[in-house]
């Protein structure tokens, strides 16, 4: 089974579109986002791709920034654009960085590339290694909907806001905000109590 989702096999179309312009769709909000966090927070970016625009965001606000990703193109892209910024290359779900804690983790565009059971496995895992009042920031459709990803064609799911609420709570974190970027990507916000 592909754990990247087909994104390994389509590395160099994704690596293409998401390096047109240095500030590209979601950097801006997760700039802001970036600024509520300490300086020098530890942040791991699940499902980090090759690190640009958003790693590049959080790392240009100075923040210690940790990546996975599942595809081996992905994960050594994002080690010739951060040298300095530690990178596995592990399923969210296998992931070891889930045995250290952060102040902060983000997924961007990945959760609902993530079948239905492990979307719930990487939300627990996430708040796991979360320290005490760690944020999570995350994207996904505030509708339950199924399509067809736009760049591997393989079926991308959301659970809808509902059910993301009632996973975060389940998991210890509380929802703190929701809210869109200049892309009409849904942004779930959550904090561990």
């Amino acid at each position: 089974m592909d754990k990247s989702n087909g994104y390994e096999d389509n590395a160099a179309t994704f690596i293409r579109c998401r390096s047109k312009g240095i500030d590209g769709v979601g950097a801006s909000s997760v700039r802001l986002w970036a600024r509520s966090l300490a300086p020098k927070a530890t942040v791991l970016d699940a499902g980090c791709g090759m690190g640009l625009p958003i790693s590049k965001a959080l790392i240009d606000e100075g923040l210690t920034v940790y990546g996975i990703d599942a595809s081996p193109s992905m994960v050594q892209a994002f080690k010739q654009n951060f040298p300095d910024n530690p990178v596995a290359c592990e399923a969210a779900e296998d992931s070891v960085y889930f045995n250290r804690q952060f102040d902060a983790i983000i997924a961007w565009g990945l959760m609902f590339l993530l079948p239905v059971e492990t979307q719930e496995v990487v939300i627990q895992k996430m708040a796991n290694a979360l320290h005490l009042g760690g944020k999570l920031l995350f994207t996904a459709p505030s509708q339950q909907m199924k399509w067809n990803d736009a760049i591997t064609g393989i079926a991308s799911v959301s659970l809808g806001a509902e059910q993301y609420k009632a996973l975060l709570a389940a998991s210890g974190l509380s929802l703190i905000g929701e809210f869109e970027d200049e892309g009409e990507n849904h942004y779930y916000h959550a904090v561990k109590h």
